[in-house]
C-alpha cells in the first residue's frame, strides 16, 4: 500500500513544478505528516526529492528527474487525454487506473505540453446519457468488463424483454459498447455473435478458462452492423403522409432518422401546394401517433384508416379545448 503511494507521489511531483504537503496530502488522501515521512523515505532511497521552506515552498524533484515521451506533438498529447471516459472508466469499476495511467502519462510529457490535460477538459466534456433519463449503472457491469478485458468466459443469467423466465448462457464477452447511457455486451455464444443489455443480467459468474478471441472480429464494425439490423427489424408497420415544406424538413427529427430519409428520398414530386406525400415506415401505429403529433398541422395522414381516425380526434378535440371561453 505504502509502496503505491509513494509511487504516485513520485509522479505527481514529475508532473508539476512544485506541490505543498498539503496539496499532496490532498491528492494522496493521508496526512501532512505522512506526506513528510514519505518524501524522507524516497529521498533515502534516492528519488531526489527536497523540501523548500516559504510561501512559495513545496516539495520539488530535482530538474531533470522524469522520463520524456519524445516526438509526441501539442495536438498528439490532447487527443490522448481526450480519448477517455472518466464517466464510463468510473462505471466500469477502472477510474483509479485510468488516472493513474493520465497521470503517468502527464509525468512523462515534456514541460511545454504538460498543461494539455487541464487544456483538454476546460474545452470538451463526454455526456453519454439521453436527455430525461437518469442514467444507472448496472450492478454487474464491473464483473463482465473485467472479463471483457481478461478474455474469460462468464457464465450469465439473463432476462429478455416481456419474458418471465431467465436463461443461461455460456458467453464469451468480447467487447462492451456504451449507447445513449445503455451499456451492452458483444459476446459469442456457441458460434454465434450476439448483443446484450448488460442491466436484463441477474447474474454473472466469471470462469477461470479464458477464450481464444477470434482476431477477424471487429467491434465498431459489428456494432454498426447490428444497430442497423435492429433499427430495421423493429419498423414493422407503414403510414402514408402529406408533409408542407416544414415538417419534411423537420420529420428526421421526430421519428427514425433513416427512415425518414429513406422516405423523402424515395417520394415524389411536392405539389403545387409544396406538399410532398411520403410512405413512412414506423415501429407501430401507436409510436408513431406520439411522434408525429409533433409535426401538427404541417402533416396529414393519409393512411391507415386508424391512424387518420385518431388524428382526426385529436384535431377535434384540439379544435374544442381552444374554441372553448376561458
Amino acid at each position: 500500500m505504502r509502496a503505491a503511494r509513494l509511487i504516485r507521489m513520485v509522479l505527481l511531483l514529475q508532473s508539476r513544478p512544485a506541490m505543498t504537503a498539503a496539496e499532496l496530502a490532498q491528492e494522496l488522501d493521508v496526512s501532512e505528516r505522512t506526506v513528510t515521512r514519505d518524501a524522507q523515505a524516497l529521498s533515502e532511497a534516492g528519488v531526489p526529492v527536497y523540501a523548500e521552506r516559504g510561501r512559495a515552498g513545496g516539495y520539488r524533484l530535482v530538474g531533470g528527474y522524469r522520463t520524456g515521451l519524445t516526438g509526441l506533438a501539442r495536438n498528439e498529447a490532447e487527443a490522448l487525454f481526450l480519448s477517455g471516459l472518466p464517466s464510463a472508466l468510473r462505471e466500469m469499476g477502472l477510474e483509479d487506473a485510468g488516472s493513474a495511467a493520465r497521470l503517468k502519462v502527464s509525468a512523462a510529457l515534456l514541460p511545454s505540453l504538460r498543461d494539455a490535460s487541464t487544456g483538454v477538459s476546460r474545452r470538451f466534456h463526454l455526456d453519454a446519457p439521453g436527455w430525461y433519463r437518469e442514467p444507472a449503472t448496472p450492478e454487474l457491469l464491473p464483473a463482465v468488463a473485467e472479463a471483457v478485458w481478461d478474455d474469460r468466459r462468464v457464465l450469465a443469467r439473463y432476462r429478455s424483454p416481456g419474458r418471465e423466465t431467465e436463461v443461461e448462457r455460456e458467453l464469451s464477452p468480447y467487447g462492451l459498447v456504451l449507447k445513449a447511457g445503455v451499456w451492452y455486451l458483444c459476446a459469442r455464444a456457441a458460434d454465434d455473435f450476439r448483443v446484450y443489455r448488460i442491466d436484463r443480467f441477474t447474474a454473472v459468474t466469471v470462469s477461470d478458462t479464458r477464450f481464444v478471441r477470434d482476431e477477424g472480429f471487429d467491434l465498431p464494425g459489428f456494432w454498426d452492423e447490428r444497430a442497423a439490423q435492429f433499427a430495421r427489424s423493429i419498423l414493422r408497420a407503414e403510414v402514408t403522409l402529406r408533409l408542407s415544406e416544414a415538417a419534411a424538413a423537420w420529420l428526421p427529427n421526430a421519428v427514425d432518422r433513416v427512415a425518414a430519409l429513406g422516405a423523402l428520398e424515395a417520394a415524389g414530386p411536392a405539389g403545387p401546394d409544396g406538399w410532398v406525400t411520403v410512405t413512412l415506415p414506423v415501429e407501430s401505429l401507436d409510436v408513431a401517433y406520439g411522434q408525429l403529433l409533433a409535426l401538427g398541422p404541417e402533416l396529414e395522414v393519409l393512411a391507415p384508416a386508424e391512424l387518420r381516425s385518431r388524428f382526426a380526434a385529436a384535431a377535434e378535440q384540439l379544435h374544442s379545448l381552444y374554441l372553448r371561453p376561458r
